[in-house]
């Protein structure tokens, strides 16, 4: 179904991307000093995805990406497309899902997996 998933940036700002069902980052949003900004903005664009507009840009590279506007205000930029086609697809998974998506907290810098050790004769190659 897709998800928001908060982070931080080397810099110690947050930030927070959108991805796929299948996991692929789809767009990056802009820097945010507090957490609660962070979490604030993805939930006004839960519910006022219908203002959402994208603005579409080949690089000189010749891939494709897009800005994210809400209303008139810069949200995020997409990942690089090979395609104009993969693009439309990407923007299709935004519409169908972002409002649905859950949120992942991964800002904590915490592992999920605890800090116990495993011993080394215990790890297979």
């Amino acid at each position: 179904m897709g998800a928001f998933v908060i982070s931080k940036r080397f810099n110690d700002e947050y930030k927070f991307v959108f991805t796929s069902r299948k996991g692929k980052v789809i767009f990056t949003s802009l820097s945010y000093e507090l957490k609660f900004e962070c979490e604030e903005d993805i939930e006004k664009f839960k519910v006022n995805i219908d203002q959402a507009k994208f603005l579409r840009f080949k690089g000189s590279g010749g891939k494709y990406f897009f800005k994210l506007m809400l209303g008139d205000v810069h949200f995020a930029i997409s990942r690089k497309y090979t395609t104009e086609l993969l693009l439309q697809k990407g923007i299709k998974e935004i519409v169908t899902y972002a409002s649905r998506a859950e949120i992942l907290d991964f800002a904590s810098g915490e592992s999920i997996f605890g800090d116990e050790e495993i011993p080394a004769e215990e790890i297979e190659e």
